[in-house]
């Protein structure tokens, strides 16, 4: 008998006027020490299908058709009484979830949160509890286990955060892990180590592994099995290798072909440069005392050197802290910094608030979740001609209008979707939105900050697509910050490597993908491209 049995699977959500099926007839096993994985693309019902299996959904609106089952070592799930549930779930079944900043509390300690599901499902004591947390954040490999206890989530990084929440998986060794797209948001050496932790851990307590996840990379690597769904079904599922190498379903191919591609057009040499930097810094000061003397500065960006030329993309990658997005931040003038920026040969440093206005038009940036970005009591119209009217662009709302429609055809929405508002839009749809509202200004320098980290790989393709195309109509320089170097890749003809605020290497694209030289370089190459464990390149010298 598998460890956990999925037969014909159905979920609906009750909404005004109907129903939505989220899942349709889905059926799988998973055996004790392996590991299945469900991918497809964000609505396909990888989730739903997740929390189904610890009955996290809200009941109602959110029902099972009829002959839903989920056996778990021989208890039926469905239906199941929740003092049932209740000794399952993070007992016997765990779940780690996508977003470690908003799955912990931010009011309670590490140790508090870690502790909590030893003290109901173990009865602990507090010295007890105490003790296997500073075991499980050992095991986890957190740093300064003791000292970490008393840590708040937001003092933690990204990576640390995800540790954390897999430590608190694991108190009670589960039978099963749910890890739901648990390295989205997180660098490509974090990404390496969380990866090598679970197969580590999996090995060592003998666990099954359930993997939720939109990045096959991931699956070729980790799962014994796969399930491929789109629209709440499954259109294909087995061994991994045979899925990868022989799909059958065009579903399956369209995924496998998805990842960002190509290269962007060659640029043109004789270009000449649009921003250039020279010795920027961006110091913080660290305050102390009962004066609050500046005691010494953090060093986010520190005498960092390079020239963008017109038409060009100039790729810039790191980890975490590494300085990137500052670095876009001080060349905006966004934030204050220290040494020469130069637009178009024009000194921008030093320049007054008054001065600067009317470069902004000139100058865009584009952030990496545009859900957020995006002012939700705004419709796209009215979001994309803010910056218009900011500029006095047009001559009246009719010309403004014609202008707000031809950008959106541009950047491939559709103009009758123009009054619709940001949360009727999909993830992809809502990063071409962005893409208008900075393209309506005609800018010549555009600040790219991670603007595909939370997309689907299809969709992080037909973005890149989408950049580079209006890149090559309309002469358009970016700085593209992204740790993801499969897209950095397939956009950027330069690479700046930062690390700790400096540059450790930089160069030619296809120098720098093809033959690395610096080790921290070859640590992030290594980490994105094989998904083999790594040292980390936070400690690489």
């Amino acid at each position: 008998m598998p460890l956990l049995s999925v037969r014909s699977l159905s979920v609906a959500f009750a909404v005004p006027g109907g129903r939505v099926e989220a899942v349709k007839s889905v059926s799988f096993d998973l055996d004790k020490g392996r590991t299945l994985a469900l991918v497809g693309e964000s609505g396909s019902g990888k989730s739903v299908t997740a929390l189904s299996l610890l009955q996290l959904l809200p009941y109602p609106p959110a029902s099972h058709g009829p002959g839903s089952s989920i056996v778990f070592d021989g208890t039926e799930l469905v239906g199941a009484r929740e003092g049932v549930m209740r000794d399952i779930r993070g007992n016997r079944i765990a779940m780690v979830f996508q977003e470690p900043m908003t799955s912990l509390n931010p009011l309670h300690t590490i140790e508090k949160q870690i502790a909590e599901t030893l003290v109901l499902h173990k009865r602990m004591n507090a010295a007890a509890a105490r003790a296997r947390v500073v075991e499980l954040l050992r095991l986890v490999g957190l740093g300064d286990a003791e000292r970490r206890l008393d840590a708040y989530p937001h003092q933690l990084s990204g990576g640390q955060r995800q540790r954390v929440m897999i430590a608190m998986a694991l108190a009670n060794e589960p039978d099963i892990l749910v890890a739901d797209e648990i390295t989205t948001a997180l660098d490509v050496t974090i990404q390496a180590q969380i990866l090598k932790l679970l197969r580590d851990l999996q090995a060592r307590f003998g666990m099954a592994l359930l993997l939720i996840t939109h990045d096959l990379g991931i699956v070729r690597k980790m799962a014994d099995t796969v399930l491929v769904m789109t629209k709440g079904e499954v259109v294909e599922a087995g061994p991994v290798r045979e899925v990868f190498a022989r799909p059958q379903h065009a579903y399956t191919r369209h995924l496998l072909a998805a990842e960002p591609k190509g290269a962007p057009q060659a640029a043109d040499a004789a270009a000449p440069i649009l921003v250039e930097a020279q010795d920027l810094k961006v110091w913080f000061p660290i305050r102390s005392g009962l004066l609050r003397r500046v005691t010494g500065h953090v060093k986010a960006v520190d005498g960092v050197s390079f020239g963008l030329a017109r038409g060009e993309t100039l790729g810039v990658v790191g980890e975490s802290g590494s300085g990137k997005t500052t670095l876009g931040l001080a060349l905006l003038r966004l934030i204050a910094s220290e040494g020469a920026i130069r637009f178009d040969g024009r000194r921008l440093d030093g320049l007054a608030e008054g001065a600067m206005r009317p470069l902004r038009r000139e100058l865009q940036i584009m952030f990496q979740d545009p859900f957020s970005s995006l002012s939700p009591r705004l419709s796209v119209a009215q979001i994309v001609e803010e910056g218009l009217k900011v500029h006095r662009i047009g001559r009246d709302a009719a010309e403004r209008r014609a202008i707000i429609e031809r950008t959106l055809i541009e950047v491939g929405l559709d103009p009758a979707s123009a009054e619709r508002y940001p949360h009727e839009f999909s993830g992809g749809q809502r990063q071409r939105v962005a893409v208008a509202r900075a393209l309506v200004l005609k800018p010549r320098f555009v600040v790219l900050d991670e603007p595909t980290s939370a997309l689907d790989m299809s969709v992080q393709a037909q973005v890149v697509e989408l950049l580079r195309e209006l890149q090559h109509r309309h002469g358009l320089s970016y700085l593209f910050i992204s740790h993801d170097l499969r897209v950095v890749r397939a956009l950027a003809h330069h690479v700046l490597v930062m690390k700790d605020g400096r540059i450790v290497e930089a160069g030619p694209a296809a120098r720098l993908f093809g033959a690395p030289q610096h080790p921290y370089t070859r640590a992030l190459m290594a980490a994105a491209f094989d998904l083999e464990v790594v040292e980390s390149a936070a400690t690489a010298q």
